[in-house]
């Protein structure tokens, strides 16, 4: 409103009416959705907290955002599609002048994100600004009365762009491809085959090969079973049937000591050490410090003491690329790598593609999970599709098709 605004704290922020919908989402797991809405301040009764009063603003507002759960529900049993709709709510809870959303869309399904879009509508018609940050371009020109591309931290442009002028701005440069071309063609020997794995209400007989030097893409809805086949594979989750063979022998699930990696869907929550510097984040998984500098060539990564500087200084690209130059110390033979550019501009996109090119030419193989599929058309040898929690469909690169995958993922 015309005056200086430096707020000292998220509750200051939310003071002056200004809410933060995070994209690495900031709620309470153990807490129910109701208690998440109202952390900040319930309604009270007798000086007590109002169970009732608390539970039917909380209906109201999830009912708003398209939820259709009890408001009493724990977080933890939510999928990350629901509890980004449950940080929304939080936010509209704060009857906000202005709402921040930042990469909003990472985790929700098409119908969830229509909805979004409905709401931001709303906001809008009510008088509410909204500041959308995204890397989904055509979100942007979609949603957006006005564009700021920032570049370096740096004001790139300010106006009404297409998705291409957009793209010119943040990498400083035209695209004329988006994806490289691939250098190498796979092998014929199978480094990796998972046979009948099965888990009941979640994976049913899922089997696929995996060669050296492919890239197998993995395509499917939130929910399909991808992100949990690929927690099986290493152990992380229970399955009561199927078998993993390496490089033709029996194994009872990949790990980093067999020559696995695996890049988990949450950077932030369990693929780095945030207070760390890179030089400890790269040596996680191998402890060979030597070998920093050439990753650190290898990946394109930025930065300026990678002894002290502390990976949370760095932005969300050059994390990622910090994730995956973790486990290229090792050098391992397949790689498991799930949502590899979720969030990160798309000059940091190029770049990973380059790098997952450049490890399918050096003979390792790749499973990769996507919920872009242009992105696993651009990349990927081979393409499956799961759609509750099995194998729906197979198709090369001579046979790629959005349309036919996206009709078989639904």
């Amino acid at each position: 409103d015309g005056a200086p605004y430096a707020p000292a704290s998220p509750r200051e922020a939310a003071a002056h009416g200004v809410a933060f919908v995070h994209q690495e989402l900031n709620l309470f797991s153990n807490l129910s959705i109701a208690e998440n809405i109202f952390i900040a301040g319930f309604p009270l009764r007798a000086g007590l907290i109002d169970r009732r009063a608390t539970h039917a603003h909380t209906a109201a507002l999830i009912e708003r955002v398209g939820l259709d759960l009890p408001p009493g529900t724990l977080v933890e049993r939510l999928s990350q599609g629901e509890r980004q709709l449950v940080e929304i709510a939080k936010a509209l809870n704060l009857s906000a002048r202005v709402v921040i959303f930042d990469e909003p869309t990472t985790s929700l399904t098409p119908p969830e994100i229509e909805r979004l879009f409905a709401i931001i509508g709303q906001l809008k018609a009510g008088g509410i600004s909204v500041i959308y940050v995204s890397h989904a371009l055509e979100d942007v020109v979609r949603l957006a009365d006005r564009m700021l591309v920032l570049r370096d931290g740096a004001v790139a442009g300010s106006g009404r762009f297409s998705a291409g002028e957009m793209i010119s701005l943040m990498v400083g440069r035209p695209l004329d491809r988006m994806f490289p071309a691939r250098t190498a063609r796979p092998a014929d020997e199978v480094v990796l085959e998972a046979r009948g794995i099965t888990q009941p209400s979640v994976l049913e007989n899922v089997s696929f090969r995996l060669r050296k030097g492919e890239v197998l893409g993995l395509a499917g809805l939130m929910g399909s079973g991808r992100s949990e086949l690929a927690r099986m594979l290493f152990g992380l989750d229970e399955r009561s049937g199927g078998e993993i063979l390496l490089e033709g022998r029996p194994v009872p699930h990949l790990s980093p000591s067999l020559g696995a990696a695996f890049l988990t869907e949450s950077r932030r929550e369990d693929g780095l050490l945030m207070d760390g510097s890179v030089t400890m984040n790269l040596t996680l998984v191998t402890p060979e410090p030597r070998r920093v500098p050439e990753v650190i060539a290898a990946t394109g990564l930025r930065v300026a003491d990678p002894g002290r500087q502390p990976v949370r200084q760095l932005s969300g690209g050059n994390q990622q690329k910090v994730v995956l130059g973790k486990w290229i110390v090792g050098r391992p033979k397949v790689f498991v790598l799930d949502e590899p550019t979720r969030g990160i501009d798309v000059g940091a996109k190029l770049e990973i593609y380059r790098l997952i090119d450049q490890l399918a030419a050096a003979g390792a193989g790749l499973l990769v999970i996507s919920s872009e599929i242009e992105e696993l058309i651009g990349i990927a040898d081979r393409i499956l599709v799961m759609r509750r929690g099995e194998i729906g469909g197979e198709f090369s690169r001579a046979g790629f098709d959005r349309e036919a995958i996206l009709r078989t993922a639904l």
